[in-house]
């Protein structure tokens, strides 16, 4: 069954405040605005489960819609999301580059780097949302292939908006045995769309690349406990600018933001694990490699390594674990 969520109900001057929360808690944290603030606001998403895939139909009015630097540092989610147009138009800008979609068009973008949808008229969607390496094993070069429109009207194209709108009228029907299958089918069609970008042929990195990569990671390495690191401030010890430095990263297994939050939580769980450190509690430990919320701490710890740290402590000193 379609999880719903709604603005229907509530009164008008209190729906975009719901709407924001509610789009933050279907997909990543967002910043939301209207054009019009006199204008009746109106949003719906029915969302479902599909294997490893989200797949959800978003129907509301005219919005902007920002994913912000702010927001990334203090995150941990790594998804590519991709949203094809049904009815209206739509914008999605990263990366420098902007996708305008009309009805069958679909585009990516990626929640580890900052990003604007927006609507300038009532609009109707779906949003596909997969973890970032798993789209990262299938295509090179991701950062790249964003905010550029992929046509629903031949090729690849046609066939995802085909395939997803089939879907969405079948899914509560789907047997749990075939939902992998299926999730595999969309991935791949979604792959075919995007290795015919023009951008997915790129050449293999070259050693000037390679260079950045080396001196970025032993940049971030060396500063790895200062909580103001970020990329902004690796392009400019590098001198490089914020798109050169990212494109460094495409291709890796996972972007320079992402990296950089797995480099610290295993350097904490080293931490932990040293019985020097004993005497130290999980979130000196974890404010000592950057961490600066010891809420996001736990949430990411726990995601990374599947126990909690005070857990992960615990099964290998016992009772006098901190």
């Amino acid at each position: 069954m379609a999880r719903v969520l709604s603005t229907e109900g509530v009164a008008p001057q209190e729906r975009l405040a719901l709407w924001a929360d509610l789009i933050c808690d279907a997909y990543v944290q967002l910043d939301c605005e209207t054009p019009d603030s006199d204008a009746p606001f109106n949003g719906n998403i029915l969302s479902e489960r599909l294997a490893t895939l989200d797949l959800s139909q978003v129907t509301a009015s005219p919005q902007r819609v920002l994913r912000t630097s702010r927001q990334i540092s203090k995150a941990t989610e790594d998804y590519f999301l991709v949203s094809i147009q049904t009815k209206g138009l739509g914008v999605i800008r990263q990366d420098g580059r902007q996708a305008l979609l009309r009805p069958g068009d679909f585009a990516l973008y990626d929640s580890t780097r900052p990003y604007e949808l927006l609507f300038e008229n009532d609009f109707q969607q779906f949003v596909l949302m997969l973890p970032g390496e798993m789209l990262r094993s299938q295509v090179k070069a991701t950062e790249d292939l964003t905010a550029i429109p992929v046509s629903g009207r031949r090729g690849a194209g046609h066939l995802m908006i085909g395939m997803i709108e089939a879907l969405w009228r079948d899914i509560a029907a789907l047997e749990p045995a075939s939902a992998g299958a299926v999730s595999d089918s969309v991935l791949n069609i979604l792959v075919a769309g995007l290795r015919t970008l023009p951008a997915a042929t790129r050449l293999p990195p070259s050693k000037l690349k390679r260079l950045y990569l080396a001196q970025a990671r032993a940049f971030v390495r060396e500063h790895l406990r200062d909580p103001q690191l970020s990329v902004e401030m690796i392009a400019a010890e590098l001198r490089l600018s914020v798109s050169t430095l990212h494109r460094a990263f495409q291709g890796e297994p996972c972007s320079l933001v992402h990296w950089i939050w797995t480099e610290r939580l295993d350097a904490v769980k080293r931490d932990l694990a040293d019985p020097a450190l004993r005497n130290f509690g999980v979130s000196s430990l974890a404010f000592a490699w950057g961490f600066n919320d010891a809420a996001h701490f736990s949430r990411a710890f726990k995601e990374r390594f599947g126990v909690t740290a005070t857990e992960f402590r615990h099964g290998l000193f016992g009772e006098s674990a901190r």
